[in-house]
């Protein structure tokens, strides 16, 4: 089978670009490998100018534009990286840009996008809507597509990560590599078949947008639902990228939200780096089925950290929830002086920290005489917390934790 691009390609287009745009860091993670079992790299191209590898294809695409198309300008449908990437390029390079973005785009890709010099439109729910509303603006303006995705310059600007990672690991086994419409995977598999034969790529979609595996079997894709990927979000799957896809990828796996949310908390902690959605779906993969790389050399992409802070700190503190770090009780309680002072002295001398204190007297599922209390406190550990609700118990009164 001729695919789109080949090994040529990727290094043509790393020729192209090379000056113009960071080889990123590819590092080796000693606690994520502890935590795995697997040697751990992780390739940090959150350190790009616009925070993601979307820079690698735009920047390909537009380079190779005739002087007519450049003066006309350029035009993109995105969900915010690509967006901003071409948008920063062209502006660079004296290249009109207008970009559509869905409405609910993540306000800080919205604005950085603007920031780059950009028109941008707000147009649709998703990125159908956006793409079909480009395709007028192309009618009308007589300007040039840089498609996301389903592109070979494009594809070929994306692979130029697989050349940096295998120079800088030449015996990696394993890439996992986050996949929306495709052209990050198409272009790495390209060029790391190329020259790595035996290495294994496994692709990472969100559970929400399965649109790769779908496209594979000729099949139509249930995808809706938020996300915290929105990057990958893309209901439909490359034309050129799903082929690629199908002749060098041996598996795709879902990841679920909370994984998604344990990665970008992971990456904080440990690498002490910020990940968007897509850009931990990697991570997120290995996580939830570790043996299947235990014990191997795997590559992982962090594509992108254009995350909406207020998300961010949203995601923070669910993690923190989930490893029973923050502990909300519920525990009924005489309505009688001294009785919260009892209660807080007992978390207190065992070393939690209270956070906040919700007195409720007027439920109806408890005497008139009593109340109930929704108390918050943090703790070391999990561990920690049983001790804390334990002694609660032990000094008479009767907790209960408030699910997640």
């Amino acid at each position: 089978m001729t695919l789109c691009i080949a090994l040529e390609d990727v290094r043509a287009a790393q020729k192209r670009i090379a000056d113009q745009l960071s080889n990123t860091p590819c590092l080796h993670s000693r606690t994520l490998s502890q935590l795995t079992g697997a040697q751990v790299f992780i390739k940090f191209e959150n350190l790009q100018f616009t925070a993601s590898f979307k820079e690698r294809g735009a920047l390909n695409r537009l380079l190779q534009l005739t002087e007519a198309e450049r003066r006309r300008g350029v035009c993109t449908m995105s969900a915010g990286n690509h967006g901003q990437a071409v948008a920063y390029h062209a502006h660079r390079l004296g290249i009109p840009a207008t970009i559509v973005m869905p409405r609910h785009t993540p306000f800080v890709k919205v604005q950085h996008t603007r920031s780059h010099g950009a028109t941008v439109v707000l147009h649709g729910d998703t990125l159908v809507e956006a793409f079909e509303h480009s395709q007028q603006i192309l009618a009308e303006q007589g300007l040039t597509f840089i498609h996301p995705y389903d592109d070979p310059d494009v594809i070929a600007g994306q692979g130029t990560i697989a050349l940096e990672m295998l120079a800088s690991a030449p015996d990696l086994e394993q890439l996992v590599i986050p996949i929306g419409g495709g052209g990050l995977i198409a272009g790495m598999a390209v060029a790391a078949k190329a020259i790595s034969p035996d290495i294994e790529l496994i692709g990472v979609q969100s559970t929400s947008y399965p649109s790769m595996p779908a496209a594979l079997s000729g099949a139509e894709a249930l995808c809706q639902g938020n996300t915290i990927a929105e990057g990958i979000a893309v209901k439909w799957a490359g034309l050129l990228t799903r082929e690629v896809v199908r002749a060098l990828v041996a598996d795709i796996v879902l990841v679920n939200e909370s994984e998604l949310e344990g990665g970008i908390a992971l990456l904080l902690n440990v690498e002490k780096t910020v990940a968007e959605g897509a850009g931990a779906a990697s991570l997120a993969a290995i996580l939830s089925q570790p043996e299947r790389y235990r014990g191997r050399k795997v590559g992982l992409i962090l594509s992108g950290g254009n995350i909406d802070p207020r998300l961010l700190a949203s995601v923070i503190m669910r993690e923190l929830v989930r490893e029973q770090r923050i502990v909300t009780l519920r525990i009924p309680i005489a309505d009688q002086p001294g009785a919260l002072s009892r209660l807080t002295h007992v978390i207190g001398e065992q070393g939690g920290n209270i956070l906040d204190v919700f007195h409720r007297r007027l439920s109806m599922n408890v005497p008139a005489k009593s109340a109930t209390l929704e108390l918050s406190f943090e703790s070391r550990d999990a561990g920690h917390a049983d001790t804390i609700v334990a002694a609660v118990r032990a000094a008479g009164f009767d907790p209960s934790v408030v699910a997640a």
